[in-house]
C-alpha cells in the first residue's frame, strides 16, 4: 500500500481506500457476512481510510465499519457525512443543535469518541454561501466531536465556494475519465490551499470497468435503476451523469487504457492517482472479489504524457457534451 496525506489534515491515508455506500444500500442487496470479509480484506491490504454516511441503509454502513475495526479503531480512520437524513434545503438542518444531533448519531454507530473526518453530504449551494454551517462545525471541532471536517461536493463551483472557508480540509468529489471538469478548474485551488480532495465514484457507477451491455439492467433498489435520470438526487451520482446507452458506448471506446494493466477497472483509477492534487480514491465493494480488484490499481503502469493527452482530448471532443446536469 501507498499512502498520501490528506491536505492539512496531517493524516497519512492509503490512496486506494474505500467508499460504503454500496455496502450499506442502493447499489442491490449486499449481505452483512460478504460486507464483512471483504471489509477485513481491505484493512489486512493496508487500507486505513474509509468513507461512509449516516444515510447508507440507514446507518448500516457505519455500523458494519464498527464491526469491521474493532480492535483496531487507531489505525483507521472513518469519514462520515451528514445532512441528508433531514430537510437539505432548511437552514436549520445545519444549525450546530441539529448537527451535534446527527454527530452523536454517527458516534454511536460508529463506536467512537470523535469522527476523524466530518463531512458535509452535498449541500445546496445556499447553504455554503451563507455559510453558519461552518460555524457549527468549529464549535464541534472544539469540543472534540470531530477531528477533521471538509464537504461532499456535486458540482464545481460548488468547491470552488466550499474552501473560501478556512476550516474545510478536504472536499469529496465525482472524478473519473468521464468527469475531467477538475483538472483544470478545481484542483489548481484546492492544491493552492492545501486541501485534500477524495475522489467518489471513480468507475462512474462501473461504466469505466468496461463490462456492461447497453441492454443490462439492475435491482429495484439500485441507484443504477431508480436514478438513472436523475428522478431521485442528482444526476450526476449516477454514470457521472451520461445516459446509459452513451456511457457503454464511450467506455467500449476506452478499452485500449486496460492493455498491460490488468483492465479498465484498475486503468481508470491509475489515471485518477496520476493527478498530485488526488489524496485518494474511493471505489466502492461488494465483496472480496473487488476489494483486491481495486487494490491491484496500485500495481497497474502508469499513464504516458502521450495517454494523457489522448484521454483529455477524448473527454472534450467525446464526453463533454453529453454529461447531464450541473457539474
Amino acid at each position: 500500500m501507498r499512502y498520501r496525506t490528506l491536505g492539512n489534515t496531517g493524516l497519512s491515508i492509503s490512496e486506494v481506500s474505500f467508499g460504503t455506500w454500496a455496502v450499506g444500500g442502493s447499489w442491490g442487496n449486499v449481505d452483512e457476512r460478504s460486507a464483512l470479509d471483504a471489509l477485513a480484506k481491505a484493512i489486512d491490504s493496508g487500507v486505513n481510510f474509509f468513507d461512509t454516511a449516516d444515510v447508507y441503509g440507514d446507518g448500516r454502513a457505519e455500523r458494519l465499519l464498527r464491526l469491521a475495526v474493532r480492535g483496531r479503531e487507531r489505525e483507521i480512520y472513518i469519514a462520515t457525512k451528514f445532512c441528508r437524513g433531514a430537510d437539505i434545503h432548511d437552514s436549520a438542518t445545519y444549525s450546530y443543535d441539529s448537527i451535534a444531533k446527527f454527530c452523536e448519531a454517527s458516534l454511536g454507530r460508529l463506536g467512537r469518541e470523535a469522527i476523524d473526518l466530518y463531512q458535509i453530504h452535498c449541500p445546496p449551494r445556499e447553504i455554503l454561501e451563507q455559510g453558519d454551517v461552518f460555524v457549527a462545525l468549529d464549535r464541534l471541532k472544539q469540543e472534540g466531536k470531530i477531528r477533521h471536517y471538509g464537504v461532499s461536493v456535486e458540482t464545481v463551483a460548488e468547491g470552488l465556494l466550499a474552501i473560501r472557508h478556512p476550516g474545510v480540509e478536504a472536499l469529496q468529489v465525482i472524478f473519473n475519465l468521464f468527469r475531467q471538469k477538475p483538472v483544470t478548474e478545481l484542483f489548481p485551488h484546492t492544491s493552492a490551499r492545501h486541501v485534500g480532495i477524495l475522489v467518489r465514484l471513480p468507475l462512474a457507477s462501473g461504466l469505466l470497468t468496461g463490462k456492461f451491455r447497453s441492454t443490462d439492467t439492475f435491482p429495484v433498489d439500485d441507484h443504477r435503476n431508480f436514478n438513472r435520470d436523475g428522478h431521485a438526487f442528482n444526476v450526476g451520482e449516477t454514470f457521472a451523469g451520461l445516459p446509459f446507452a452513451k456511457g457503454v458506448e464511450l467506455a467500449h471506446q476506452l478499452r485500449w487504457i486496460g492493455e498491460n494493466r490488468g483492465n479498465m477497472t484498475r486503468a481508470s483509477m491509475r489515471w485518477i492517482l496520476q493527478h498530485p492534487a488526488v489524496s485518494c480514491v474511493i471505489p466502492g465493494f461488494k465483496n472480496t472479489l473487488q476489494v483486491e480488484d481495486n487494490l491491484a490499481t496500485l500495481d497497474a503502469a502508469p499513464f504516458t504524457a502521450q495517454e494523457m493527452e489522448r484521454l483529455a482530448l477524448f473527454y472534450e471532443s467525446e464526453v463533454k457534451s453529453w454529461i447531464r446536469g450541473p457539474y
